[in-house]
């Protein structure tokens, strides 16, 4: 169960993260055009939809970094693999596995200084408060202008999302250290949509 968590993790954050932003998205603009019309504008200026943009753009981050982490899963970011390609597969093992090693420390590194910033940001207060810490004149930290919420809530992707993609470039060099194989995005290639169509050919085969 926990494998197959980690195995589709980035797919049900970023599907869960853009359902939800589409969904605040229509009921904004729907908000907005109530608002212009006579009679029932009186009723909808007073629910308060301000927030709404200021969620989407946290949710529009929060999907990037994890987006991010998903692409060195499937081997979609982009890269210049000219290199790589001249040399032989024996050498170019080794220049692979660096720049997945690479990979991994520098986004352990940004995770790290994004881990630190976000706890001075505020996180430190809600740690304490949480645990019920008395630690004197410790500042809240700042919030956001339209939400209120604490900054360091949005700006908690960038540690989460970053050690996230440090933990794929691990899995992937290991992987690829096993087995020589890495990833590597077939353009032509749907997951799930390929698989369903062959099902479905077979199906029409065994029918004939």
């Amino acid at each position: 169960m926990l494998n197959k968590i980690l195995d589709h993790l980035e797919e049900w954050l970023i599907t869960f993260l853009i359902g939800s932003a589409t969904l605040v998205i229509f009921f904004a603009v729907v908000h907005r055009t109530l608002s212009g019309i006579p009679w029932i504008q009186d009723y909808a200026i007073r629910i308060n939809m301000g927030w709404a943009q200021e969620l989407c753009i946290y949710m529009f981050v929060w999907m990037a970094k994890f987006g991010a982490a998903y692409g060195v899963r499937h081997g979609t970011h982009v890269g210049v693999d000219v290199l790589v390609r001249s040399l032989p597969p024996s050498k170019a093992k080794w220049l692979i596995l660096f720049g997945m090693l690479a990979g991994a420390t520098f986004t352990v590194i940004v995770g790290t200084l994004g881990a630190s910033f976000v706890w001075d940001n505020g996180f430190h207060y809600a740690w304490y408060h949480f645990w019920g810490f008395d630690f004197g004149d410790t500042p809240e930290g700042p919030t956001s202008p339209d939400m209120e919420i604490p900054t360091w809530i949005a700006y908690a992707c960038v540690p989460l999302g970053s050690y996230l993609m440090c933990f794929r470039f691990l899995q992937t060099a290991w992987h690829f250290w096993q087995t020589g194989e890495a990833p590597h995005h077939e353009h032509a290639h749907v997951e799930g949509v390929d698989d369903a169509s062959d099902e479905m050919l077979a199906s029409e085969g065994v029918r004939k």
